[in-house]
């Protein structure tokens, strides 16, 4: 029910309208993103996943260089999941060069045994974080571009994973013409990853298929791990998500 409910939000925000007039030189609200459904929902760093089918969505509320960026994955009983609440800020926002920063909260809903009565149960606790970004990035030419992406996480309870740093070196490919109207998308990256202690370096890869004229896109994620001691590290995983894609420009009028 949780989940119909914020699907129902996410729909609706693409019909609101506004009445009150402006100057027409005033800065649009851009709402943009996609919902979908997937059959194992990665997090924002791909080696952690919900090892479960999950309704996930990534949403934007960008105004001039500001951006409200809710990064959303729940499995259908909510029981599993991750809330993420980005707020971006582009410090450049040029044509070639790029630099973002951003800082969030973020909450994980994990299973874990907990005993109540003398009685072994499982539970859903939520583990809170707190994480900030840099993002400097590059575009050689409209389908090309290149980006580096620095994160830290810090855990706000004493259990759990305290410490988490990775480092991103990634390249977008984007517009590839496969026929008439179908293009893809095209996304590698490799990443070090620091966490507690333990280490791990992988490649991801996410390849995005879509219809000029059409609202969905089937997107795939796979993540290799070229050497890991992180505990319960997988060597290989993969994904495949069915997305809705939508982009709303308000302008009160």
């Amino acid at each position: 029910m949780r989940l119909l409910v914020l699907f129902s939000l996410i729909f609706s925000c693409q019909n609101l309208s506004f009445a009150q007039s402006m100057d027409s030189t005033q800065t649009p609200m851009v709402f943009s993103g996609n919902v979908g459904f997937t059959n194992n929902g990665f997090s924002i760093i791909p080696s952690f996943s919900l090892n479960h089918p999950a309704f996930v969505a990534n949403l934007s509320f960008r105004k001039k260089k500001l951006s409200f960026e809710p990064d959303l994955r729940l499995v259908p009983n909510a029981e599993k999941g991750g809330l993420i609440w980005w707020l971006r800020y582009r410090l450049v926002d040029n044509k070639k060069f790029g630099l973002r920063i951003g800082a969030h909260p973020a909450f994980t809903l994990i299973r874990r045994s907990d005993i109540e009565d003398g009685k072994i149960k499982e539970i859903t606790e939520m583990l809170r974080f707190l994480a900030f970004e840099a993002v400097p990035s590059y575009q050689f030419t409209k389908k090309i571009g290149v980006s580096a992406m620095y994160l830290q996480g810090n855990g706000l309870q004493k259990h759990g994973p305290q410490l988490t740093q990775v480092l991103f070196l990634n390249t977008n490919i984007t517009h590839i013409c496969l026929g008439k109207n179908l293009y893809a998308n095209l996304f590698p990256s490799v990443y070090f990853l620091y966490t507690d202690g333990y280490r791990g370096d992988y490649l991801t890869v996410t390849g995005a298929f879509f219809h000029k004229k059409l609202p969905f896109s089937l997107q795939s994620t796979i993540n290799q791990t070229f050497k890991s001691n992180i505990p319960g590290n997988k060597d290989f995983m993969w994904n495949v998500t069915l997305n809705y894609n939508f982009k709303k420009i308000y302008k009160k009028n």
